[in-house]
């Protein structure tokens, strides 16, 4: 039987593979700039800079399948003229989206990129603060 700690050992049906995302080189630009933090967010890549939620790489099956742009639904319409390809997301519809099989996808990734960097307002959303969690204690 292998062991946990044999790198080469198959994972078990309790510890799964981590799932590979094909779409991290759209946030990558983003991890040299002094102000980035990134966090996996519901089996995706999020990127944050300055404190602020500014993109998430989902690499998963529609509609959780190419960048999601956090943004406030006031600047919706000035990014979806600039950039054709980005429309509401479907389920997640406070935020932009560009699915990965649109054929302008790596034209918006690249710019939203840009965009982000440059600290464009129409860019990030603060997140909500991580409530805590209680502990439960056992009683006497």
């Amino acid at each position: 039987m292998p062991s946990r700690l044999d790198p080469f050992a198959p994972p078990s049906k309790k510890q799964a593979a981590p799932r590979s995302n094909s779409l991290l080189w759209v946030i990558e630009p983003l991890e040299r700039d002094a102000g980035h933090t990134s966090r996996k967010m519901f089996g995706s890549d999020a990127a944050y800079l300055d404190g602020l939620l500014c993109l998430v790489a989902v690499d998963r099956d529609e509609p959780w399948n190419g960048l999601l742009v956090a943004t406030s639904r006031e600047h919706h319409a000035a990014l979806m003229k600039e950039m054709p390809g980005l429309r509401p997301h479907p389920v997640l519809g406070k935020w932009l989206y560009v699915p990965q099989d649109d054929e302008a996808f790596e034209t918006i990734a690249r710019r939203v990129g840009e965009l982000a960097l440059a600290r464009d307002p129409r860019i990030g959303v603060e997140p909500k603060p991580r409530s805590r969690r209680k502990v439960k204690r056992p009683e006497a």
